[in-house]
């Protein structure tokens, strides 16, 4: 495999893998050398590649483990998990400010949770991956993949509510 037809394989998901990295380790020059890294090691494979069924879901795996190490890493001793890719370009004024504070409620209440909770909602409900896709990146089933979502959800959407009604009635 040439270095234009490796271009073509991994251009379509690339961003996906920054985008991940970046959920989980903050830091924007942190999430490039994860995306650069999964990358390298992907073009150091480039002769096997087509053996695999997805090429995406490897790149995921290897993105969501490198970024594990780091996290696990003395020097990851200060990362956290956020996301800020969220923006309504119509909203007024008023309802941009209550998404921007309701997003950071979240967020906190993301950085709660377990890491495997967190990188399933990122995967579901941010990058909005399948569970099958889920299943072969996490190397987990699909129902307990399911089952962790919905705690996952289950708890943001609790401690929301307490947020949001907090000395109403």
């Amino acid at each position: 495999m040439n270095q234009n037809e490796f271009m073509q394989l991994v251009n379509p998901f690339k961003d996906k893998l920054f985008r991940v990295a970046k959920r989980l380790l903050v830091s924007t020059e942190e999430a490039e050398d994860a995306t650069q890294e999964v990358l390298v090691k992907l073009w150091n494979r480039n002769e096997t590649l087509d053996e695999y069924k997805s090429v995406e879901a490897v790149a995921m795996t290897m993105t969501k483990n490198y970024c594990l190490d780091q996290l696990k890493s003395k020097r990851a001793g200060n990362m956290r998990i956020v996301h800020n890719n969220f923006t309504d370009r119509e909203a007024s004024l008023q309802q941009k400010i209550e998404d921007s504070d309701t997003w950071k409620w979240v967020e906190k209440i993301m950085n709660d949770l377990p890491e495997q909770q967190k990188l399933i909602v990122q995967m579901r409900d941010i990058e909005e991956m399948e569970f099958e896709e889920m299943s072969t990146v996490l190397e987990m089933n699909e129902q307990a993949i399911r089952t962790s979502l919905s705690r996952a959800r289950k708890v943001i959407r609790e401690k929301m509510i307490k947020t949001h009604h907090y000395g109403i009635g």
